[in-house]
């Protein structure tokens, strides 16, 4: 039974969508639960020092379970305006708390939505 953050979370996903021409896109998937997920990032770096640039804009298309959306909706809620080490620091035990909670079976998809953060950050670190 999911907790009703996570229903309002997946009825109503805030950052839903795709950026037009993002900075990076940070794309992973979970060959287990067949959940695929993108996190398009746009960045304002507005300092010669590339840990205090922060993500502009955040949006996310997840093809996945409830949780799988919940998790992405609230990573990219917690995320938009951060520096990009700040973003890094983001772990799952503020998911599930963000959440109330997720079945066991469903925290794996907390994991695929921070795994998408990081990847697109570190896509985008490697190119600057």
């Amino acid at each position: 039974m999911y907790s009703k953050e996570v229903l309002e979370h997946f009825k109503n996903p805030r950052n839903q969508g795709q950026i037009d021409n993002p900075d990076v896109i940070g794309q992973v998937g979970n060959p287990v639960c067949g959940d695929v997920m993108k996190i398009y990032l746009k960045i304002n770096q507005n300092s010669k020092d590339i840990n205090k640039s922060k993500i502009e804009d955040i949006k996310f298309e997840t093809l996945g379970c409830a949780a799988a959306i919940a998790c992405s909706s609230v990573v990219t809620e917690n995320t938009k305006g951060k520096t990009l080490e700040a973003a890094l620091k983001i772990n799952k035990d503020l998911i599930l708390k963000k959440l109330g909670g997720l079945p066991l079976p469903k925290v794996h998809c907390s994991m695929l939505a921070l795994e998408g953060l990081e990847k697109a950050i570190k896509e985008y670190l490697a190119k600057h």
